[in-house]
């Protein structure tokens, strides 16, 4: 199986070197861009198994290079953010990042993010044990296909998005605590993480045009968690 490629994006040339250092060392094959236009020429010109995007970029920064590769892939990205930069976090996460790495960071951190998110995007086997096929209302889960569609519109969902669906629909109908679900779809190591999980689930309630003051999904039970509405 070929190594899987990665795009590096950061303007500041030593960040950069760690970042292609590191990754080459534990196997990835890795492309490196320092500008959002070289990041979009790359993304064009290539497929790629991941991004590591820095959000500070001059000229297009890296909030439009998200926007931009969201609009035409799933590609799972990791954001690097500067230390105590939450607005920005959440901001990239909305606009589609599926994580993200705080700077300064280690090369520990950073290569145990990559390996989450790639065991992410791969098929899931431990999460994934709801019916082939799941209804609820105009919501229909195919996991034989990993389709998902609303109404007849098939729905483009990240990696993180669907296998956090998934594992909402293995126990829909039932409860699931905050910390059950970051432990299942993103691993022990984000335990806590809340803000994640939260603004994941901001993106799939948008996707499936759910309201959140009237869900007809995904509810959220305040103090307890979150479950999927009961098959029809």
């Amino acid at each position: 199986m070929p190594a899987e490629r990665i795009l590096a994006v950061d303007d500041e040339p030593r960040y950069l070197e760690i970042i292609r250092f590191n990754l080459e060392a534990a196997g990835y094959r890795v492309d490196v861009a320092a500008s959002g236009e070289d990041a979009l020429e790359e993304v064009a010109a290539a497929e790629h198994d991941l991004i590591v995007l820095d959000l500070m970029l001059p000229g297009i920064d890296g909030f439009e290079v998200c926007r931009r590769v969201r609009e035409r892939s799933t590609c799972p990205i990791i954001m690097l953010t500067a230390k105590g930069a939450e607005e920005d976090k959440v901001q990239g996460l909305r606009l589609g990042a599926d994580d993200y790495v705080t700077k300064p960071f280690s090369a520990q951190e950073l290569l145990a993010r990559v390996e989450a998110v790639l065991r992410r995007s791969r098929p899931p086997e431990d999460v994934e044990r709801e019916p082939e096929t799941l209804e609820i209302g105009d919501l229909r889960i195919d996991a034989r296909r990993k389709q998902v569609t609303v109404a007849g519109r098939e729905l483009r969902l990240s990696p993180t998005e669907y296998r956090l669906l998934s594992c909402l629909a293995a126990s829909a109908g039932a409860v699931l605590s905050r910390d059950e679900l970051l432990t299942r779809v993103w691993g022990d190591a984000y335990r806590g993480e809340h803000e994640i999980l939260r603004v994941t689930l901001w993106r799939l309630r948008q996707k499936l045009a759910d309201d959140p003051s009237d869900p007809r999904y995904i509810v959220t039970r305040p103090g307890h968690g979150y479950m999927l509405a009961e098959p029809t």
